[in-house]
């Protein structure tokens, strides 16, 4: 892994990559007070080149991040076209970009863990009949009806900043 100190110039340390990694994990949530909440944010690249950026259900698992989607959804067929991609999200004291290539998983093993692991916080996922896809009683209305395709993102880098004492800004690359 290479780590490139990008808060040197003012005296920051680089950031711990280990320390993050158990927050991501955990599903760790910025503090009850802090401005912003626990929103996750996938980036990924119109057909035209622009940014399209919006909300998901994605959890840190493997050390990646995993999310799902219908096929007809615009993040769906924007990866399907370009697999770039990145997922942003505040954890206890600090923001976490990751950035890399997403793909579709189908693997049957593959999906059933992970359709166990949202269960596990919350949502009530389930690989369906085929088991390539996963199904659920309910989903954010946008996603389409189910079942859904599950993505993992291959990271490529990351970028993290402390928002506690002593700060850091540091980009991973792996």
């Amino acid at each position: 892994m290479e780590i490139i100190n990008l808060g040197q110039v003012d005296g920051l340390p680089p950031v711990d990559w280990a320390a993050v990694v158990p927050k991501l994990a955990a599903g760790s949530a910025p503090a009850p007070d802090a401005m912003n909440s626990r929103t996750t944010w996938l980036s990924t690249v119109n057909e035209d080149g622009s940014p399209h950026v919006t909300p998901v259900g994605a959890l840190w698992l493997d050390d990646t991040f995993w999310f799902q989607t219908g096929a007809g959804t615009r993040k769906a067929r924007n990866v399907a076209r370009d697999p770039r991609c990145s997922i942003a999200v505040s954890i206890r004291d600090a923001d976490v970009v990751i950035e890399g290539d997403s793909s579709r998983v189908t693997e049957p093993g593959a999906v059933a863990r992970i359709a166990k692991a949202w269960a596990y916080n919350g949502w009530p996922a389930e690989p369906d009949d085929s088991r390539s896809g996963i199904t659920a009683p309910f989903n954010a209305p946008s996603q389409g009806p189910p079942p859904w395709n599950v993505y993992r993102i291959e990271p490529r880098s990351a970028i993290v900043v402390l928002a506690a004492e002593p700060g850091g800004l540091t980009r991973f690359r792996f």
